[in-house]
């Protein structure tokens, strides 16, 4: 029991030395020395709020450059379309959709065709070779979806738009209607020209329709040499703007193959023709399979 006492003793007074000899520390340094320390330890506890602000400084100027590359390539790309429409040579030739057919659409498909002569105007303004768009016949179901969706139509520039049916906006000579089921193929355009483009989305309804209107109204019809050029798996029948865009790729490239396979969706899974109008792709497989190589095991355990 003495010995714990003489240790308990011993404990208490070494504490106490401690505490003097910080007491006499601190009294020891000076006003500026204690300052200084102060300093140093606020120093050591403001680290890691140094290391965030450090972190934030260097994102923001990570944004910063960010936001100055995507200006200087707004730029460029600006400048670029600016030297692109200066390129620009305005075609001749007259691409009229003929919207006489409302009456036949239901609702909804008017609403297709409202998309469809969307993408026409979109793509004409930004063409190579623009042509002289019209828009005839407008009214009904069509005028009343475009002044609900989009009303800026009635501002837009380079096309002419009528009431009239097309008949009686341009020249009966100058005519000529595009449609799949007439027996004359289009090799050449005619600058002269104005072809038109049946503004119908049927389902093919209402089959040889545009065929028969340009028939009755004694006017030239023409269609488009797919056949010369594709095969594909789906029917002939193109939406408008298809028709629309193919014509402006044709007028840019002077080449019809170029053009379809420019403009055509890759679900009508069209593929190129050759001359004699076969399939390229299974023309390549044939040419194949006539000489295979005996020195292949594959080709050899298929022919096995």
């Amino acid at each position: 029991m003495a010995d714990d006492g003489e240790k308990r003793e011993a404990s208490a007074q070494q504490q106490g030395e401690q505490h003097g000899e910080a007491a006499a520390e601190n009294q020891a340094l000076s006003k500026r020395q204690r300052k200084k320390l102060l300093k140093q330890q606020k120093w050591e506890g403001d680290r890691e709020l140094r290391k965030q602000k450090r972190k934030e400084r260097k994102q923001q100027r990570r944004v910063e450059r960010q936001n100055c590359e995507e200006e200087e390539h707004r730029d460029d790309a600006q400048s670029a379309r600016k030297r692109l429409r200066r390129e620009i040579t305005p075609s001749s030739l007259r691409l009229v959709v003929d919207c006489s057919f409302d009456s036949l659409m239901l609702f909804k498909d008017v609403r297709k065709l409202h998309k469809q002569i969307q993408r026409c105007y979109a793509e004409n303004r930004r063409a190579v070779h623009p042509v002289q768009f019209y828009l005839t016949s407008l009214g009904g179901q069509l005028k009343q979806g475009m002044d609900e969706k989009d009303k800026g139509w009635v501002n837009w520039k380079d096309v002419t738009i009528k009431t009239e049916h097309y008949s009686e906006v341009v020249a009966k000579e100058d005519l000529v209607y595009l449609t799949s089921d007439s027996p004359n193929v289009l090799e050449e355009l005619d600058q002269k020209k104005a072809y038109v483009i049946g503004g119908l989305v049927d389902h093919n309804h209402h089959k040889g329709i545009t065929f028969e209107r340009a028939k009755e109204l004694g006017i030239d019809h023409a269609q488009l040499p797919l056949n010369s050029f594709v095969k594909m798996n789906s029917r002939k029948v193109l939406a408008v703007n298809h028709v629309f865009e193919i014509i402006l790729a044709y007028l840019e490239k002077r080449s019809w193959q170029e053009a379809f396979f420019t403009v055509l969706p890759m679900r009508k899974g069209a593929v190129a023709v050759d001359k004699d109008g076969t399939a390229v792709q299974e023309k390549e497989e044939e040419d194949s399979g006539s000489e295979p190589d005996p020195d292949t095991p594959e080709q050899t355990e298929k022919r096995t």
